[in-house]
């Protein structure tokens, strides 16, 4: 066995015959530590019999050529770089140190596991012995999971975007010993001349270690440049700032609605990213002003996404984003924080413009989850690959979710003029090989017609070529999974099949949202304190604040739905150690903790990427449970978020998506909502389904609600004041619609508690800014 900075090769404890892992190894560094030799081989054992080495480099038998410390992490990602012959450490003080006494540069690679650019970086130039060589000769290398470590992966994109302007994954960085970096980049092609007009990694590679040994006090200049500026952006605090208006909503529509694509929604042009967040905001605009407009580009978006290759027609959920502007050709990677996010906004459109088609794709992606992402225990993995195995063995991008005719006439026999037609498959497809990502381009109308089906035959047959095309793919290699449970991730969803399992009576959903809140409760706490991740077992990093504000989230989601105060005492506790562990001292709230690395500075989290910012979150948990308990404390912390945020929200709201929806909640007041049950009945009893299912009938976005027997309201009552004196009356499922205690007449039919519900509050004015707390 050869080991190289924790490189080794595997079969034996002698050097192979041949030369490769020798010249993989840095001779300096062949310390014969038969320790960590041992220690290596033992993990890779326990993988067991079925364990398959994602690498080319691989004895007759099998087994790995080369081994490396990421075969001792528990990281998904990290394991696919594990028998790379680059000599790959974790993020930790041990490469640094190393780093430090060797005089050599890190170089750092931060990635995710179903990141396709990651998989043609780790192909092209990690598994390169001539490339693995160098790195290892010249450079301490680390690998780091963005997943796990979303503090490193946030500070070093600021970095990378202070360099070169822009961001993205792979993300690879050049630092001194000391963590600071001197140079990044996101993508590299292995050699110069490979992809005209863009440097190679080993040209990139050679040049920087020179000038780090024969220039440092260059690097020493550069990177304390870069880490001045590094330092500053992250220590940037906010200013309380005067809590815009509901004018501010009606800015980001304008914003919207002007760098719309006019033909499918979302955003002009291309790449389009399934933004929900907006949209979300978009609607209540809309609700609020009848601003037409608005509710058509959130119905037109989500209409196209449906309809185009980013939603997975075969299984439901959709992917990444669509490389075009037509929502038909994705990156083929799905992700939990998505779907699960894209759930809600279907529901929610549902309930603004009651339409079918938009409760099945909610219903679609929220079963697509609970079938392929759900994880032993409960919870829910992170994501899948876009790549997968190909006939001969070689990996493809979106191999698994695409097709040929002839692949539809030998999966689905006489029903594949059906799919061809419907799904708009092609001799000469619409990727490259002549593949097509399914599609449907054309009303279901439409299709029947040129079939000779009637629609509720064509209909009937259509859902079961689908099941046939399931099955079909199901015996294709599958792309990989990342089994991590991510606390914030898992939020999402349980907020998804809480929401999900309210709006639609569905059972199993409440299930679902209960099993994965009980399985993060449970297993993501050590000694009490939250941990970010679990993988493999192992919990990872103390958790971050976006794991706690939208951990309370879904803790007041399921409240909503099942009226235990376990979930609102458990919320209000993720929300005090939010408030004490990560608020800054001019509000907002920084993204770590003080048992948190600091690196060059604790970032505040003042706006909305794909997932919701824990200051937006924050917000919008301590309004809701002001609304729910009265409790004035609530409603202070709210507007004090808010306020953190007033500045953004006034000069570019469109950035905080989340934060519009906190705003559009403190400036109106929410409703009050109870239905009371008769004692021994329950909230899946016919007469108490319908009054639930004329609220999902409805867009009450502002709203807090509890359903409950009458028994158990009167024992909410202590908590939630505004349940006093609320009974079923008549001994029949009675709904409440108030507002500050003021009520309209209690309702024992739908129709009635439809009419409440349709008597809009007014809206509000456009009032002075409230000052900052």
């Amino acid at each position: 066995m050869v080991l190289g900075c924790g490189c080794a090769h595997v079969p034996g404890d002698a050097p192979p015959a041949a030369s490769s892992a020798q010249a993989v190894a840095p001779a300096e560094l062949v310390t014969g530590d038969a320790a960590l030799r041992a220690k290596l081989r033992a993990a890779l054992a326990a993988r067991g019999p079925d364990y398959v080495p994602r690498t080319r480099h691989l004895a007759p038998d099998g087994s790995p050529t080369y081994v490396n410390r990421l075969i001792l992490e528990s990281s998904p990602y990290l394991l696919q770089h594990a028998h790379n012959p680059v000599a790959w450490f974790p993020w930790g003080e041990e490469a640094f140190e190393l780093a430090r006494k060797l005089g050599r540069p890190v170089f750092l690679s931060v990635g995710y596991s179903t990141c396709h650019w990651c998989h043609v970086m780790e192909e092209e130039s990690f598994e390169d012995e001539p490339i693995a060589r160098y790195l290892n000769d010249h450079y301490v290398p680390i690998k780091v999971d963005r997943e796990e470590r979303p503090d490193v992966d946030a500070t070093y994109m600021v970095a990378l975007q202070l360099v070169t302007g822009s961001g993205g994954w792979p993300m690879n960085l050049w630092l001194t010993p000391d963590r600071r970096p001197f140079h990044a980049g996101t993508y590299f092609p292995p050699r110069d001349g490979v992809r005209p007009g863009m440097r190679g990694l080993l040209g990139v590679l050679t040049e920087l270690a020179g000038r780090f040994e024969q220039d440092p006090e260059r690097i020493t200049e550069a990177s304390g440049a870069i880490a001045t500026d590094l330092a500053r952006e992250l220590a940037a605090e906010a200013t309380p700032s005067p809590i815009p208006g509901i004018e501010a909503l009606a800015a980001a529509s304008a914003w919207a609605t002007s760098h719309a694509d006019p033909s499918y929604g979302g955003n002009a042009g291309a790449p389009k990213f399934p933004a929900n967040l907006p949209l979300r905001a978009l609607l209540r605009h809309a609700w609020r002003s009848g601003d037409r407009e608005a509710a058509a580009l959130v119905t037109r978006t989500l209409d196209h996404m449906a309809r185009g290759g980013i939603h997975d027609h075969v299984a439901g959920g959709f992917h990444r984003y669509a490389v075009d502007a037509r929502w038909l050709v994705p990156h083929f990677e799905k992700m939990l924080y998505d779907n699960a996010e894209l759930a809600i906004c279907y529901l929610e459109a549902a309930s603004f413009e009651p339409r079918p088609e938009l409760v099945a794709v909610a219903r679609d992606t929220l079963d697509y989850v609970a079938r392929e992402l759900r994880v032993p225990g409960g919870g829910f993995a992170s994501a899948t690959d876009a790549d997968s195995l190909a006939p001969g063995g070689a990996r493809r991008e979106g191999y698994y979710f695409t097709w040929t005719p002839a692949e539809l006439d030998a999966a689905l026999g006489p029903r594949a003029p059906l799919a061809r037609a419907w799904f708009a498959v092609s001799e000469g497809g619409n990727l490259a090989g002549g593949r097509s990502v399914l599609h449907v381009p054309r009303p279901a109308v439409e299709v029947a017609a040129e079939l000779g089906l009637r629609l509720d035959d064509f209909e009937r047959e259509r859902a079961a070529t689908v099941l046939a095309l399931r099955e079909a793919r199901a015996r294709r290699p599958a792309p990989l999974r990342d089994d991590k449970v991510q606390v914030d991730w898992n939020a999402l969803a349980i907020s998804a099949f809480a929401r999900g399992a309210l709006a639609l009576g569905d059972a199993s959903y409440a299930t679902i949202a209960a099993d994965a809140a009980e399985l993060v409760e449970r297993e993501l706490r050590v000694g009490g304190a939250l941990r970010h991740s679990l993988a493999g077992g192992t919990p990872g990093a103390p958790a971050f604040a976006d794991d706690y504000a939208l951990l309370s989230a879904a803790e007041l989601d399921l409240f909503e739905l099942t009226a235990d105060p376990r979930w609102l005492d458990a919320a209000v506790r993720n929300l005090d150690v939010l408030e004490r562990d990560f608020r800054a001292p001019a509000g907002g709230y920084y993204r770590t903790s003080a048992a948190h690395e600091n690196l060059f500075g604790r970032e505040l989290v003042d706006r909305d990427g794909v997932v919701p910012s824990a200051t937006s979150v924050a917000a919008l948990c301590a309004l809701r449970l002001a609304g729910l308990t009265g409790d004035d404390r609530w409603r202070a912390r709210g507007e004090a978020a808010l306020a953190a945020l007033g500045s953004r929200l006034r000069d570019a709201p469109q950035s905080l998506g989340a934060g519009l929806l906190a705003l559009d909640f403190f400036r109106g007041e929410p409703r009050e909502i109870a239905i009371v049950l008769p004692d021994g009945q329950s909230s899946r009893d016919p007469a108490a389904r319908a009054l639930q299912d004329e609220l999902a009938r409805h867009f009450v976005p502002n709203r807090v609600l509890v359903v409950a027997p009458e028994a158990h309201v009167r024992e909410l009552a202590p908590r939630v004041p505004w349940l006093a004196a609320k009974r079923a009356l008549g001994g029949k499922a009675t709904a409440y619609v108030c507002e500050r205690g003021r009520c309209e007449l209690p309702a024992t039919d739908a129709a009635a508690f439809g009419r409440a519900l349709d008597k809009r509050p007014a809206p509000p004015a456009l009032v002075l800014p409230t000052p900052a707390p």
